[in-house]
């Protein structure tokens, strides 16, 4: 008996189960949140949509305009699988996210945040969560089947594909909210954010894949973009992992990078929100 009491953590269960409980209850309330912006939800997809068509053409034109047929690498079946599975995560990953937690800092409200139990950056990212698992239904799944229905797409040849784009995809949503939580986190320092918004959703687009491949730029600057910064990992690793575009092992140090940058990232919130906290009570806020 004295062994089992030395060995069994006093507050594990206490602590986890709680703390977890209320993790899904938000994400929950998020999801449901975002499952009431109907006519939104339908225009986003229908915009996205057609989009998708117009990338495509654009980038299968590039394809046929090459010796090989191929464009950065890709073949036209999975530049097709890049573009429609691209225009879904788009809304998943939400690149250009909202600027609430930046208007409720301008508004004061975010002191009500502060007074929650639950940390804000978890709060966020909880609501964030919901929200992704709504545009995954909503948003992802619409466009995927377009482009099944009207072109020829490559599909995953390896077993262990489907499940590393889902982990990978589940990172560059944490990728793209630590992002965007410390732009908003820019707030606390400038009243006015829209510069810094700005900038974010012109960087975040060009340097994580929207626009283009990022296969299609010079190899140097592509392996510096990848290595030194996080952008690639919200949008290019995801996609480049499900058209299997590199060798296994190459995949796996991707996502590889994706994690060590998730876990950088949300170091930085927490220590971008302590500071801003620190700033709240000096100012008397």
């Amino acid at each position: 008996m004295g062994s089992v009491n030395a060995t069994t953590p006093p507050s594990a269960h206490r602590n986890i189960v709680p703390a977890f409980r209320t993790f899904a209850a938000i994400t929950g309330s998020g999801f449901r949140r975002y499952s009431t912006y109907r006519q939104a939800t339908v225009a986003g997809a229908f915009t996205n949509t057609v989009f998708g068509f117009l990338r495509t053409y654009v980038l299968l034109a590039v394809a046929a305009g090459t010796a090989t047929g191929l464009a950065g690498g890709y073949s036209q079946k999975q530049l097709v699988t890049f573009v429609w599975t691209g225009q879904g995560l788009l809304a998943v990953v939400a690149l250009w996210g909202s600027t609430e937690l930046a208007d409720r800092i301008r508004t004061g409200d975010v002191a009500s945040d502060l007074l929650r139990p639950v940390h804000p950056i978890t709060m966020y990212l909880a609501a964030d969560v919901g929200r992704a698992g709504h545009a995954v239904l909503t948003r992802f799944v619409p466009p995927v089947l377009t482009g099944l229905l009207f072109f020829d797409v490559y599909l995953p040849r390896q077993w262990f594909t489907a499940p590393l784009f889902v982990l990978s995809t589940g990172l560059a949503v944490l990728l793209c909210f630590a992002c965007r939580f410390l732009v908003n986190s820019v707030a606390y320092w400038l009243t006015d954010i829209r510069g810094p918004m700005i900038a974010w959703m012109i960087g975040s687009g060009v340097l994580g894949g929207l626009f283009f491949p990022l296969r299609f730029l010079p190899e140097p600057l592509m392996v510096a973009l990848w290595v030194a910064t996080p952008f690639p990992g919200m949008l290019q690793t995801p996609l480049d992992v499900l058209v299997e575009r590199d060798a296994p092992a190459l995949r796996g140090g991707l996502v590889a990078l994706q994690v060590m940058w998730a876990g950088l990232l949300l170091t930085a919130c927490v220590m971008v929100q302590r500071r801003a906290e620190r700033r709240l009570v000096i100012q008397g806020g």
